[in-house]
């Protein structure tokens, strides 16, 4: 593996995470194991955290799905492989991935810039 293509693995896993922990777009595969909570505290604002399901299986994988350290060992170990024995499969994914990811990184850097 040259250097450029570790790079791209990098970006690629780091948006792979993002998508899967954070993103409105996979709420629907965290629902099964996650509990959206609100609630109001004493000076009127509201803050959600995440109340896991169920025990067993379902509540590793509710757990897996809320750590974005935990789920990044996973999105790099499956990118990995991917790229080890698929590469023609997953070079595109791998692409579109990092672009996005470096893409996310420098729109927070400039929202921060520009605050």
């Amino acid at each position: 593996m040259n250097v450029f293509h570790f790079v791209l693995l990098v970006f690629a896993s780091f948006r792979l995470t993002r998508l899967m922990v954070y993103d409105k777009i996979t709420e629907f595969m965290r629902r099964p194991f996650h509990r959206i909570v609100e609630e109001t505290l004493p000076d009127g604002t509201k803050v959600e955290y995440i109340e896991i399901k169920g025990s067993g299986i379902r509540k590793w994988i509710g757990e897996l799905l809320s750590c974005h350290w935990c789920t990044g060992i996973w999105s790099a170990t499956f990118l990995y492989a991917m790229y080890q024995y698929y590469y023609e499969l997953a070079q595109p994914l791998i692409i579109i991935l990092a672009i996005a990811g470096l893409a996310a990184l420098l729109e927070t850097i400039v929202g921060k810039i520009l605050d």
